[in-house]
């Protein structure tokens, strides 16, 4: 069999997540870590028994067969870590949420790795969750009928110690707001689950904590085939996380997907006892095992040269959703999402922030 030598560059909250799911896959082989501050690279270093680095130039220097270099840096420096790996190291990447911060980074990093003839895989793990895919299941064998209405709840709790915890969090520059951050799964799974969104109205509110960006937003939107659709997500919640749900109301009956991160199939009039058998205990951990299913679908990619599961077209029109959000509430007004154009403030440039996380060669 092949395996694939894979690194990884940032090493904050779900960066140990992303290491155990490749160890967990065959055909993968973690072989090194790295991040600005060394301690964090040591303590995943030591736990897996790999090396350790505090500048990725040095990584890829050092350790020429790397197949696959992990993004997992602040959002902000995505796009800029990809290029650096796609351009000078000739390198396949995987990019964690939201990818890149525009869509316009977007296009151009594919059209690079095109060029290079490299691959670039995005994370969005909560389809692979066991509820989505019982409810995409059913929407695509029409179990539930014509759907006719979509609504996202997302209740969680981000106080202002959260983001006080690195320069980075709360910017439009390099993280975006509750939406960007914490809501973008739920902004793919509009999309894969309802199709595509023709035009959203926004409005966006920090109401719980001081940042720049929103830590509220709710929204309508309609899609293509004339369904219509509510959007709630907030980190303004307290005390703690309460859910992040999406319900699919169809002309033949009803699925409701909650729990505390889209993993329980709480309503399924279809097939009532599909609820217990097709939800998951994330107690443990928030981010499921939607990333183990990833790195599996990753490894096939490589291996036989098929379609990665989120295609380039797939990931560019999530993010152009997210920024049609963003560009409605700027303009207090209904925004088109097949639109070109690009929020005036999400992924602004921010250079003091990006020389804190920059590394230099």
């Amino acid at each position: 069999m092949q395996v694939y030598k894979v690194a990884v560059i940032g090493c904050g909250r779900i960066a140990g997540h992303n290491c155990r799911a490749i160890l967990g896959t065959d055909g993968l082989e973690l072989v090194a870590v790295c991040d600005l501050e060394i301690e964090k690279a040591n303590v995943y270093g030591d736990e897996f028994g790999i090396k350790a680095f505090s500048n990725y130039h040095t990584m890829l220097t050092e350790i020429t067969d790397i197949d696959i270099v992990a993004i997992i840096t602040p959002s902000g420096m995505h796009f800029e870590h990809s290029m650096d790996v796609l351009k000078k190291y000739n390198k396949h990447i995987i990019v964690e949420k939201p990818t890149f911060m525009k869509p316009s980074q977007l296009n151009e990093a594919y059209s690079t790795s095109e060029k290079l003839g490299l691959k670039i895989f995005p994370i969005f793990q909560n389809r692979h969750n066991r509820a989505v895919q019982r409810v995409k299941k059913a929407i695509t064998q029409d179990e539930l009928g014509e759907i006719r209405v979509i609504g996202v709840r997302v209740r969680w709790c981000r106080p202002q110690r959260y983001y006080d915890m690195a320069e980075w969090r709360g910017t439009l520059s390099h993280d975006g707001g509750a939406l960007t951050n914490q809501g973008i799964h739920h902004v793919d799974l509009l999309r894969y689950l309802g199709g595509e969104i023709i035009k959203v109205n926004a409005t966006m509110r920090t109401l719980g904590v001081n940042i720049e960006a929103e830590d509220t937003v709710v929204s309508s939107f309609t899609y293509n085939n004339k369904a219509v659709g509510t959007l709630e997500v907030t980190t303004a919640a307290r005390p703690d996380d309460f859910e992040a749900s999406i319900s699919i109301v169809g002309s033949k009956g009803l699925a409701q997907i909650g729990g505390i991160a889209v993993n329980e199939l709480q309503i399924f009039t279809p097939e009532p006892e599909s609820c217990e058998k097709y939800s998951e205990d994330f107690s443990d951990c928030v981010y499921g095992d939607g990333h183990k299913l990833l790195y599996k679908d990753i490894f096939h990619s490589m291996a036989s040269d098929t379609p990665y599961t989120v295609s380039q077209n797939d990931c560019l029109q999530s993010i152009r959703l997210l920024h049609a959000f963003y560009r409605s509430d700027e303009k207090n007004d209904w925004q088109e999402v097949s639109e070109d154009g690009e929020s005036l403030c999400l992924g602004k440039e921010n250079i003091e922030i990006s020389n804190l996380y920059r590394t230099i060669k």
